[in-house]
């Protein structure tokens, strides 16, 4: 057995940055700690190299729980290429683009006196519904300057494309991904505050067609066009599968990373080893991934906070 490598500890020191504690995790090795450690690493070499195109997928309460700036910058400064979302995730970032605010709320609370008092919860986030009712007014204005043309088909990610243009707020990921072309792919956009107030304004007004079909088009030509191809799932669910099934017409992605707490025992999508997906032709090989069992708010900033730690010598962050 003496060709083992032994478990190294721990060790933690005062004034410890995030670059060093999430090596200490790598040299580790073993069990949440190696998988942050190694997350980390496939995700330095997505970043620091040109070649690769880097898809993050976002799913669960993200922008709501606070990566709403983090998301936005790693737009803003070019490591994310392709951004895959539920529209959730996009009717949050514009609530708080509208200068609407998540509230710090608990977990047990009587939740009819929160709709009484005209609030919503997730989890322990707290918005006021005013808020979406201000966002259906924007958007139906927003929504009022379409042309004709642009009403009988438009693709989500061209709308997004459009709404982010309207939104000076610098921590928007809209307003990012619109700075920077960066494509913002929603292929479950109905199924959100978006989708319904798009129908509402359909049905009274201008007849808007929603071209689903043109975002797989985008979204395969990135595909095509990435000389190598990186992902970072967030979450599971709709983006995940959508991004990796596009993936398969290059034989898979390069390298993945996925930061999830859902189980695969169940043979659902969300909780499904990256091992697994290599039955799919989704992802390449085995070697080049992690699966980090972890809340996404815990383990995305501090692998986020290291990685860009290191970039610094070669990047301005």
């Amino acid at each position: 057995m003496n060709f083992l490598k032994k478990v190294k500890q721990i060790k933690l020191r005062r004034g410890m940055t995030a670059s060093q504690l999430i090596k200490e995790m790598d040299a580790c090795g073993v069990l949440g700690a190696g998988k942050m450690g190694k997350a980390a690493k496939l995700i330095a070499k997505m970043f620091a190299d040109p070649d690769y195109t880097v898809f993050l997928t976002l799913a669960g309460a993200l922008v709501p729980g606070g990566l709403r700036g983090i998301i936005a910058e790693l737009i803003e400064h070019g490591y994310v290429n392709v951004l895959i979302t539920t529209g959730a995730n996009m009717v949050h970032d514009l609530v708080e683009a509208l200068g609407f605010s998540h509230e710090i709320g608990v977990f047990e609370v009587q939740d009819e006196q929160l709709k009484n008092k005209e609030i919503g919860r997730i989890g322990d986030i707290y918005i006021q519904h005013k808020a979406f009712q201000e966002l259906e007014k924007w958007l139906h204005h927003l929504l009022k300057e379409l042309t004709e043309q642009e009403c009988q088909r438009i693709s989500p990610s061209s709308l997004l494309q459009k709404i982010g243009t309207q939104i000076s707020q610098k921590d928007s990921i809209l307003a990012a991904a619109a700075r920077k072309e960066v494509p913002v792919i929603c292929p479950g956009l109905p199924d959100s505050i978006i989708g319904f107030q798009l129908w509402t304004w359909s049905s009274s007004d201008k007849k808007l067609v929603l071209d689903s079909l043109g975002d797989i088009s985008k979204l395969v030509d990135e595909v095509y066009q990435a000389r190598k191809s990186g992902i970072i799932i967030l979450g599971g669910g709709w983006p995940k599968h959508f991004t990796l099934f596009a993936n398969t017409f290059r034989e898979g992605v390069d390298t993945a990373v996925q930061i999830t707490m859902d189980r695969p025992e169940p043979g659902g999508l969300s909780g499904a080893t990256l091992k697994e997906a290599i039955s799919w032709r989704k992802v390449k090989s085995n070697e080049n991934t992690a699966t980090v069992i972890c809340d996404a708010t815990i383990a995305f900033p501090l692998i986020v906070a290291a990685v860009l730690e290191e970039a610094q010598a070669l990047r301005e962050f």
